[in-house]
């Protein structure tokens, strides 16, 4: 038998009540939390909507501003537009992303914790 096997093997289940307990703790934690949820999730659309927008806006506002004083061939609004939008997607791309640790280290210390008390 393998460590892994023996190590579940010699391990108690938990009773009915231990893991009634859990599960009420859970639904509890939830609960106190959803409305906390709602306007972080809110606000969180509104980060990610303004980090896209304000590059956006700033990169064709410079472009206007260079086509109107530097004419050339090339649209340099249309340009500076396409690079705020990049730019403002790599920054909203980095803020789901710590976002998203932040969420799965909580997930974790959570279930470490869960599993300590059984």
């Amino acid at each position: 038998m393998n460590e892994r096997k023996l190590k579940t093997a010699t391990k108690a289940k938990p009773t009915l009540a231990t893991k009634v307990g859990i599960k009420a703790t859970r639904k509890l934690k939830a609960r106190s939390h959803s409305q906390q949820r709602v306007w972080f999730g809110l606000g969180m659309m509104g980060l990610i909507g303004w980090s896209v927008a304000i590059p956006t806006l700033v990169g064709a506002s410079i472009g206007v501003y260079v086509d109107g004083h530097y004419p050339s061939e090339r649209s340099w609004t249309l340009a500076l537009l396409v690079a705020g939008l990049a730019l403002g997607c790599f920054n909203a791309w980095h803020w789901i992303e710590k976002e998203d640790l932040a969420i799965d280290e909580e997930h974790k210390v959570t279930a470490e914790k869960e599993h300590n008390d059984e």
